[in-house]
């Protein structure tokens, strides 16, 4: 199949055409012609795969079909999205689409000033992108009318209860025109979403591309059992030894992504951290300046990396593993977009291990564990809970026999494949290693 098969205007296809893509991704080729014939959609697909493009694609072409006033710029298509990147990112797609049609995209989110948006807003949008926050401020100052939606679209919905934006979405939902065509598309599927989607949609068409959470087979996934204290050390390590050049890492914390920065600057390794507490501006300069290679490690927490779509992101590395499972697969769906391969790497200590197997629960296989020579697991440390999002201090402790010790704490990680690297001399060569499952977790 190809974008011509797909019933579109001329138009919009030589928009397509200009961009490269001349198939579409299975998102896409089952959601537009959905969207095409008015139904409401819930959409369940892996990060990458081509989701704004699913909902984009169809609401212009029945746009088009049903702009009957000429020239009149009024919020006709709503998209909802949870972060400022992503409500950026998606407005530069739907920029790119629309690039030869008449409608005029604007894109609303806090965090910068509200005035040039509001006079933006007066000159006419037909189409608008917003976090829910600034939504709600634009229309409480009567700066913005939403009577005449006639397509919303809910992006990220999974995103948006984490966040809790539940109570702001409803209100949303109150000041929309009910007759309306709803999209919901999330990544990841719950119970929650389901509820919201019961609430927000119209005898919807479910349709989902992958095993519900599940990561994308393109992606290659592995842990490296470590000490909570050598961490830094292990990534610098990696980073350098397997000549990363283009590596986002993952933190729970913003002090923490902060903390890491400065570490990584002081062994020589160009970074920047991107998180809500830095400024829009800071945070644009940040992603920029990845995009382009002039920094090597970009360090985030999983709200500011939404929106983060880099085409061919090698590397993705969870310096620390997400309390939520689901987060887990939104991570690394950073890497291996639009059916590129991509690796990613999980440092995991004593701490993590029932997040460890969490996931491993929740995307229904094992990861492949990878024992770094020199980075032996101290088996006398142990776990300690994790609060707020931090882990609690631990006590390092003296050495003893180390190649006994390195198989207790093996076994610590569970099942899957598990090796080690063997000398690096010609290469990075791994050796299998006996482990057995399920033994003490450290607790």
């Amino acid at each position: 199949m190809t974008f011509d098969n797909l019933n579109l205007h001329d138009k919009i296809l030589k928009a397509i055409a200009d961009v490269g893509y001349t198939e579409p991704t299975p998102i896409q080729a089952k959601a537009i012609p959905l969207v095409l014939q008015g139904k409401d959609v819930l959409a369940g697909a892996q990060t990458g795969t081509g989701k704004t493009a699913g909902f984009t694609l169809p609401m212009l072409e029945l746009m088009m079909k049903k702009d009957i006033k000429k020239g009149r710029h009024q919020v006709r298509s709503l998209i909802l999205t949870p972060t400022r990147e992503l409500a950026a990112q998606v407005g530069d797609d739907i920029a790119t689409y629309s690039k030869y049609l008449p409608y005029t995209t604007a894109v609303v989110f806090g965090g910068v000033g509200i005035n040039p948006q509001i006079t933006k807003i007066k000159k006419g949008v037909d189409i608008l992108v917003a976090t829910p926050g600034r939504l709600l401020d634009l229309v409480g100052q009567g700066k913005l009318d939403l009577l005449r939606v006639e397509f919303f679209v809910l992006d990220e919905a999974d995103r948006m209860l984490d966040m809790g934006f539940i109570h702001d979405i409803k209100k949303v939902l109150t000041i929309l025109p009910p007759h309306r065509q709803n999209l919901l598309f999330s990544a990841t599927f719950s119970d929650d979403i389901k509820t919201l989607a019961d609430r927000l949609l119209n005898n919807p068409t479910l349709i989902e591309v992958a095993k519900r959470n599940q990561s994308a087979d393109n992606i290659s996934q592995v842990v490296y059992p470590v000490d909570k204290g050598r961490k830094k050390e292990l990534l610098s390590h990696l980073i350098r030894q397997e000549n990363w050049h283009q590596v986002l890492v993952f933190t729970r914390t913003k002090h923490g992504a902060n903390k890491l920065v400065k570490e990584l600057e002081k062994d020589g390794i160009n970074s920047v951290a991107i998180h809500g507490n830095k400024s829009q501006t800071a945070r644009t300069k940040a992603l920029a300046d990845f995009k382009a290679r002039t920094i090597s490690v970009l360090v985030a927490t999983d709200i500011a990396a939404r929106g983060i779509d880099i085409d061919q992101l090698p590397h993705v590395v969870n310096y620390e593993l997400p309390n939520i499972s689901e987060d887990y697969v939104h991570r690394i769906g950073r890497t291996g977009r639009a059916g590129n391969s991509g690796e990613a790497i999980s440092l995991v200590c004593v701490d993590e291990l029932d997040y460890l197997k969490s996931i491993e629960k929740l995307i229904k296989k094992p990861i492949k564990k990878i024992y770094e020579d020199g980075f032996d697991i101290d088996p006398t440390i142990k776990a300690q809970p994790i609060q707020n999002g931090r882990g609690g201090g631990q006590k390092r402790g003296g050495g003893g026999n180390r190649g006994r010790n390195q198989n207790r704490t093996q076994n610590n990680f569970g099942g899957g494949n598990i090796s080690s690297r063997g000398q690096r001399g010609g290469g990075n060569q791994r050796g299998t290693a006996n482990s057995s499952r399920g033994a003490n977790r450290g607790r």
